[in-house]
């Protein structure tokens, strides 16, 4: 049907062409779908979209997508993980399981502290190999485009190593990789009682040399008892705005310190995770623009039981995103479509909710509403055929994958089962 490309993979090919046979989700919201419909690709790029029978006659002579009666989506957008890092905590789960508490896994050389280490030990190479791996099943289940911080790292060059790496994989995988800065995630054990020396360091050496170097799109914090203060964190927010970028926060997890509401006053284009927000929090979030971003893997892992308030946020009218968070110490999720289940499970989100929450609401908490998260004429051919009867199935389903194919970037991925699990 179309050539393959020059990759050398004969199994990803052009997307250019009608993909006719299909109900179309232009903005994954189910009240706006278009039945019998068809989408042009031209050049990579989206050049027309809407019902079949109006095909303009300039399209009829193209090469024809038999997509089969499958749904289409934008693709997915997965908006806040921690993608690199070296090794993993697989063990400290198990002790957590078994009854030792916080300090004795700390004292076991667990925590953090153990992330930070073997991410300051990996070199380049491991690190991209191991964050490819759980990339995977990612842009499997039709991720196209991802956000990815560093944090791990705690020093200029480990820090750099992460942020180079997920430059890489957005450029081997053809995934729109949007990278986050987070220096501020945790105090490095060597300046144990001297956060504001750490800072220091963040605001002044590292933030502008990551910059300078093009390998910052975003600028994140972890203002809570256990990371950072607020002092601190709108320290690092006037660092960034000196370097001309937007910020974003982990906020309220664990407490309510206000950091949500200092993130709306810096016009912040998240704030994440929020279990203990309070309305004067959910009103300045509204008032800004700035996305709530639900985590319910880490809601889980944890098992935590203090909801956040969607109530709340639905008031206020604050757009929800969901995202898998994915990290190694309390969300190693890979699955986007289950996070979708979760937040509608244990957060009660509705269906229209949870579909906006990983296509149009995640593309604004990356900046990049004007990029990703709909299917619109003259941009990027980034969406997803599934195999379905309805749209709410990717809600519904869990342990299951029905992408059927993802296009990315304007080329063809196939399904998993059609290639041996590869993305």
């Amino acid at each position: 049907m179309n050539a393959p490309l020059a990759s050398g993979r004969p199994d990803i090919q052009s997307a250019d062409g009608v993909w006719h046979r299909c109900h179309l989700l232009p903005d994954a919201d189910p009240d706006h779908a278009v039945r019998d419909a068809a989408l042009v690709v031209e050049q990579g790029r989206i050049a027309w979209l809407g019902a079949e029978a109006e095909l303009p006659a300039d399209y009829r002579s193209l090469p024809r997508h038999d997509a089969g009666g499958a749904w289409v989506t934008p693709g997915l957008v997965d908006c806040h993980t921690h993608l690199v890092y070296g090794g993993q905590r697989a063990d400290e789960f198990a002790m957590r399981l078994a009854g030792a508490s916080y300090e004795e896994i700390a004292r076991a050389g667990g925590g953090i502290v153990s992330s930070v280490r073997a991410t300051r030990a990996a070199d380049e190479d491991t690190l991209f190999a191991q964050a490819a791996a759980r990339l995977a099943p990612l842009l499997a289940e039709g991720v196209t485009a991802i956000e990815i911080k560093s944090g791990y790292g705690l020093e200029l060059e480990a820090e750099r190593r992460q942020l180079r790496v997920a430059r890489r994989l957005g450029e081997a995988f053809g995934v729109s990789v949007h990278t986050t800065f987070l220096g501020a995630h945790a105090l490095p054990p060597e300046y144990a009682g001297r956060a504001d020396d750490y800072i220091d360091l963040v605001c002044n050496t590292m933030l502008p040399a990551l910059a300078e170097e093009g390998l910052v799109d975003a600028v994140d914090a972890f203002c809570e008892s256990v990371g950072f203060s607020l002092a601190q964190t709108e320290r690092v927010f006037e660092a960034a705005a000196r370097h001309g970028l937007r910020v974003k926060l982990h906020a309220e997890q664990l407490s309510n310190l206000g950091g949500a509401a200092l993130a709306a006053r810096h016009h912040a284009l998240s704030a994440d995770h929020l279990e203990h927000l309070d309305e004067a929090g959910a009103a300045a979030m509204a008032a800004a623009g700035t996305v709530a971003v639900l985590l319910p893997g880490a809601y889980y892992f944890l098992r935590d039981t203090n909801l956040p308030p969607i109530a709340l946020l639905r008031q206020h009218g604050v757009p929800m995103a969901i995202s898998t968070d994915h990290n190694p110490g309390t969300s190693p999720v890979t699955s986007l479509l289950l996070m979708m289940n979760m937040a509608c499970t244990l957060f009660r989100l509705t269906v229209p909710e949870a579909l906006a929450g990983v296509t149009t609401h995640a593309a604004r908490a990356l900046g990049a509403a004007d990029r990703h998260g709909k299917l619109a004429v003259g941009r990027t051919a980034d969406f997803v055929l599934w195999r379905v009867e309805s749209p709410a199935e990717l809600a519904y389903w869990f342990g299951r994958n029905p992408a059927a194919v993802v296009v990315r970037q304007g080329r063809i991925h196939p399904a998993p089962s059609q290639h041996g699990g590869r993305a």
